[in-house]
């Protein structure tokens, strides 16, 4: 399934990246084939096979979810630049504006 320099420059879009016209061409034969490559795998029948989470017959491998103890105050923000009171303090990343 071959892409058409627009299809290219769409997804480029999508994914808010500029592309340079050597990029386009570039990535058109590369999508191509990882969509040939999926096609190929379409062929594949695949009714009996159990669908997997992981490649590994792995299990739960974490810890059991139990509540601890938390971190005191002084702990938490012992790192921190800057706090106030019990609050870590960052900087404002939206302006009045943006109405936050």
């Amino acid at each position: 399934m071959a892409l058409s320099s627009k299809e290219v420059l769409k997804v480029g879009t999508l994914s808010r990246i500029r592309l340079t016209p050597e990029e386009v061409e570039k990535f058109s034969s590369q999508l191509s084939a990882i969509l040939d490559y999926v096609d190929k795998l379409r062929e594949l029948d695949t009714a009996g096979v159990e669908p997997l989470a992981h490649a590994l017959p792995i299990h739960n491998v974490l810890r059991p979810d139990e509540p601890r103890p938390g971190l005191a105050p002084e702990q938490a923000l012992g790192g921190a630049p800057q706090s106030d009171g019990d609050f870590f303090r960052v900087p404002r990343i939206l302006n009045e504006e943006a109405g936050a």
